[in-house]
């Protein structure tokens, strides 16, 4: 037992250090936004699949909102934390429920994740920065974002999965 919460907290602090990493890396501009394009949302998602969905949100709100800190976007890290925190527990909850169809609960589980991110990062926007509905501005690049991301988790959730290397790490 508690062999297996000393796990499961050191993959949940390496999975927070990945998505900040994954964010911070690869950064491309986003001048609808002032944001930028980043691979974080592929390891939030596989946050919520491989660590469940209190580990999962965990990994996902920290390791993002940490990303944000560091690049000086502070105004956001309440919604990221919230949001990526949302996306790899509602990730997870869907995978599980259509784990007999393990391909589509991954699409379908990534697509909500993702269509969550892009709603939340408007609202927040609409109303807590006051954008109103000049916020609807930057829904096409969350939207990239959202597709990059569902590539990225889908195709390497797959590889990790077909290998053996990592079989008995996310047990």
């Amino acid at each position: 037992m508690k062999l297996e919460k000393t796990r499961k907290t050191v993959l949940t602090a390496l999975f927070m250090a990945i998505i900040c990493v994954a964010t911070l890396v690869i950064q491309i501009p986003s001048p609808a936004t002032n944001g930028y394009f980043n691979l974080g949302d592929c390891f939030v998602l596989l946050a919520g699949w491989f660590l469940g969905p209190v580990y999962g949100i965990i990994a996902a709100g920290v390791g993002s909102a940490l990303a944000d800190i560091i690049t000086g976007y502070f105004l956001y890290v309440p919604a990221t934390f919230f949001i990526k925190a949302i996306m790899a527990l509602v990730a997870y909850f869907i995978y599980k429920a259509l784990n007999s169809k393990p391909f589509f609960g991954k699409i379908a589980s990534t697509v909500t994740a993702e269509i969550i991110m892009v709603l939340g990062y408007f609202a927040y926007e609409a109303t807590v920065l006051g954008y109103g509905i000049a916020a609807a501005a930057g829904v096409p690049s969350n939207a990239l974002q959202g597709i990059v991301g569902v590539a990225s988790s889908v195709a390497l959730a797959s590889a990790i999965e077909k290998s053996n290397i990592l079989k008995n790490l996310f047990r």
